[in-house]
């Protein structure tokens, strides 16, 4: 006999997780070019873990005061630096020249009437208990949040140097607390430090890389994602650029149809300037979008996406965070 349930879970992870430390150095690095050089070309990598750091990457920047070392000793500690950047390809940079996307690839944008962020509901409260727990311990960490509808169910929390007991009482503190975090009386299975606790964390007890946690800074398990990473890429790539514009319309038709749930799927070929599809569906019925600049100088014109605006982003997730693709 099969017993239906409407189970969702999705995952969130600290600023000090080791593959955001990774995200945020890069876009540190976006961002030092940019103050400089509105029109660098950036797309920087970061491998990180156990007293190690590795950047490389493509930059072709009239920058002169990027202190790349002096980011990842802000971002990643005392820990040995190997860098290795080169310019960006020529045969790359013929396509972007002319206004062609960096790249092919399929973006996707996304929004629900669920919650004020416009995000499913199971992503929204694991980045808000997240969130909560690393005001009380900023180090590494994550959260999981499984729900029964709108209900939870479950919560997963490891969080460094967070001995158990009070982490239990902190996320019980936070579903009293919270006006999203609705429960039935007795139901939630609480997993605090499920392995142990542990104080070793960060690039200490892993290692990290650049884009590995494109669920999280997009929308969840439940919602397709294209596939590209934003973090350490400017503005001419559209895997970043063209995902920011896809929200940004997501957002837009959500509000203006009222509609209950919008994505919206573009997709590009490098060197070429118009998108190959764009695609808008509204409550479950697509349609194609019309009414917007989706060719890349179009999207960065657009959102004003030459400032040094990033490494914020790479901390929490690139939507549901009142930047400006979202306004």
């Amino acid at each position: 006999m099969s017993v239906t349930t409407n189970y969702r879970t999705a995952e969130s992870v600290s600023p000090k997780h080791p593959d955001k430390i990774a995200d945020q150095i890069s876009d540190a690095i976006l961002d030092a070019h940019l103050r400089e050089d509105p029109l660098a070309r950036v797309a920087v990598d970061v491998a990180g873990g156990h007293g190690k750091v590795f950047v490389t990457g493509e930059v072709t920047s009239k920058a002169k005061n990027v202190d790349v070392a002096a980011i990842v000793k802000r971002l990643a500690g005392d820990v040995e630096l190997i860098e290795h950047i080169a310019a960006q390809s020529p045969e790359i940079a013929a396509g972007v020249d002319t206004g062609g996307a960096g790249d092919q690839g399929i973006m996707i944008g996304y929004a629900t009437s669920e919650t004020a962020e416009y995000l499913p509901l199971e992503v929204v409260l694991a980045r808000r208990l997240n969130q909560n727990l690393f005001a009380r311990w900023p180090y590494d960490g994550k959260t999981q949040i499984t729900l029964d509808g709108d209900k939870i169910v479950h919560v997963v929390a490891s969080f460094q140097h967070a001995p158990q007991s009070e982490l239990i009482m902190q996320i019980k503190a936070w579903i009293k607390s919270d006006d999203l975090a609705q429960v039935d009386e007795g139901s939630v299975d609480i997993y605090a430090n499920p392995a142990g606790d542990w104080d070793i964390g960060g690039f200490d007890a892993d290692a990290g890389l650049t884009g590995r946690k494109l669920a999280v800074d997009n929308y969840g398990p439940r919602i397709p994602i294209g596939g590209g990473a934003f973090s350490g890429k400017d503005p001419s790539k559209v895997d970043r650029s063209a995902a920011y514009m896809a929200r940004k319309i997501a957002v837009d038709y959500l509000k203006s149809r009222q509609a209950k749930e919008v994505s919206v799927r573009l997709a590009y070929a490098i060197g070429v300037i118009e998108p190959l599809e764009v695609t808008i569906t509204v409550d479950g019925t697509p349609e194609k979008g019309v009414g917007y600049d989706v060719t890349p100088n179009g999207i960065i014109d657009c959102l004003d996406l030459r400032r040094p605006i990033y490494e914020q982003t790479a901390r929490y997730g690139h939507f549901g965070q009142g930047f400006d693709w979202e306004k």
